[in-house]
């Protein structure tokens, strides 16, 4: 008898607590405008680019640090949208950077043509590795063939791996949109450009968002590798320096396979994943959990080795990120009273990343590459010397970078 009155008392008890929290559920209304700072530290190819070469390379393998600004407000603007944000001096980029909505374009479909050509499927094959180690692990690769692809297959080899990123502003996202770069301004970020300081975005359609940018949001330190070098067993040996702000870690590598028309694919990953989809910025929460789910790999991690025999040859190409952390901040701050009603001014992000690449190739190859023959003396008595073998400039790594990448993307 006393358990069934027990258990009717919890059970009053807790449709009670329900009842008196959906009472005091505050009630959050989204932000009027929404601003996104995308800000990468980009080491390219690691080396220093002699002047001017930067400019020749792909998308990609240049250096530098970069910003990107994206503005979404729900407001319409008061005649042409304008808005701006006025940055700190030690930017160095002036006082103010112009968000600028672009103008949409109408684009002409193309007519019909009898003349297609047929589809022909591609050929070759491509060959999965992963996770990080000496020799290749059971079951690795994985293989698909172009000539027998099938969706199934597809799905099985190109596994990706499910993450929260959240939204940007984007045009049609949000009722007026801006942003930076654009076609009227998209200066360069100096190399010596820092985010401290105070940071004011206004405009004709979204409220004054005002805030401050400490040591922890500005620009991360940029990676910095170690010269690759072949471990006894014949794996590729990767190390860096430790990015001091970065919440995690993760590299993948593309190169040539014995084959013309193979290409294979590696990733640091202990679980099979497609690397690509993983380097671009994550929120911290995701890096954690990816972390602990031996996808990503822990800030403390300086090394890693690509296993002997995923690529045959020197000249794959080598990703690598390194996740920075996020400053979120929203206006006005959350009442303290529940049954007040949040109204949310504005909301800003801003995300960090601090990126670099570089070729598996043994540290001395530029060198025997760049070695010149022997000179024989003049003294016909003397035995000829060989040349002391050069150390390889930047121009050769970044030649043998965009060889490798011509040949595995054909751009």
């Amino acid at each position: 008898m006393r358990t069934h009155l027990t258990k009717a008392l919890s059970a009053c008890l807790a449709v009670y607590a329900t009842g008196a929290a959906a009472q005091t559920q505050q009630q959050v209304k989204p932000p009027i405008a929404v601003y996104w700072m995308s800000v990468e530290t980009a080491a390219g190819m690691g080396v220093a680019m002699p002047p001017g070469m930067g400019a020749m390379l792909p998308p990609g393998m240049a250096g530098g640090k970069r910003v990107r600004l994206d503005l979404g407000s729900a407001q319409s603007a008061a005649g042409e949208p304008q808005a701006q944000h006025a940055i700190p001096a030690g930017m160095g980029m002036g006082a103010s950077l112009p968000l600028v909505t672009p103008v949409e374009q109408r684009v002409e479909r193309a007519p019909e043509r009898d003349d297609e050509p047929e589809y022909q499927k591609p050929k070759g094959r491509v060959l999965i590795y992963w996770g990080c180690g000496e020799q290749v692990r059971p079951g690795q690769p994985v293989v698909l063939d172009f000539a027998t692809m099938n969706p199934q297959e597809a799905a099985r080899v190109f596994r990706s791996v499910a993450v929260a990123r959240g939204r940007a502003p984007a045009p049609g996202r949000n009722r007026t949109y801006g942003a930076w770069p654009n076609a009227n301004s998209g200066q360069p970020v100096p190399a010596g450009a820092s985010l401290l300081g105070e940071h004011v975005v206004s405009g004709n359609y979204s409220p004054e968002i005002r805030f401050p940018v400490g040591e922890r949001d500005d620009f991360m330190a940029p990676v910095a590798f170690d010269p690759v070098s072949k471990t006894p067993a014949g794996a590729f040996g990767v190390q860096w320096k430790a990015v001091p702000t970065a919440t995690g870690y993760f590299a993948s590598a593309i190169g040539q396979g014995e084959n013309r028309d193979d290409v294979v694919m590696w990733s640091s990953s202990e679980k099979q994943v497609m690397g690509q989809t993983l380097m671009d910025y994550l929120p911290p929460a995701e890096v954690e959990r990816l972390v602990r789910d031996k996808v990503v790999l822990a800030p403390q991690t300086t090394a890693c080795a690509v296993p002997a025999g995923a690529f045959k040859g020197d000249g794959a190409m080598l990703q690598f990120i390194a996740y920075g952390d996020e400053l979120n901040l929203v206006h006005p701050p959350r009442p303290k009273d529940p049954k007040q009603v949040w109204e949310q001014q504005w909301a800003v992000k801003l995300r960090l990343k601090s990126t670099g690449m570089t070729l598996l190739a043994e540290g001395d190859a530029g060198a025997r590459r760049g070695r010149a023959p022997a000179q024989r003396s003049e003294d016909s008595t003397q035995s000829a010397q060989p040349a002391q073998p050069q150390p390889p400039s930047p121009a050769d790594a970044v030649q043998e970078g965009v060889k490798a990448l011509r040949g595995i993307l054909r751009f």
